[in-house]
């Protein structure tokens, strides 16, 4: 079993930044590839962005590409969405996500979640 926990969101408006953090317990973290999700009301969960297990490869939405960054210390066994330039569109609860080795795109492929952290840009 891997345990997620977020943090890191709140209010904030149009142009700021957050950084999130996701702090994963239990399995080896360094063997997971490490995914960040959102999903707003009456909305689909959507992917943010993806980290492989070793660091060699990102990926991040065309919708967020250019303004959020993810990384990993596996020292710390902490995965963080750095969100710049937010948008009111970003208003979401983004949960991390966790699945052995590469990462993907596909929320369903992912075994392990978090609670979520709520994210409010306001225009």
């Amino acid at each position: 079993q891997v345990q997620l926990v977020e943090s890191g969101g709140g209010l904030v408006q149009a142009g700021d930044s957050l950084r999130l953090s996701c702090a994963a317990s239990g399995r080896t973290f360094s063997n997971y590839a490490m995914g960040w999700f959102r999903q707003a009301p009456g909305k689909e969960r959507e992917f943010v962005a993806a980290i492989s297990w070793n660091n060699s490869s990102t990926y991040a939405a065309d919708s967020v590409k250019g303004r959020f960054t993810i990384s990993r210390d596996n020292a710390k066994n902490t995965v963080y969405l750095q969100m710049n330039s937010l948008k009111p569109e970003d208003t979401a609860r983004y949960y991390c996500a966790a699945k052995l080795y590469y990462s993907s795109t596909y929320f369903y492929q992912y075994d392990y979640w978090g609670q979520g952290t709520q994210v409010t840009v306001s225009s």
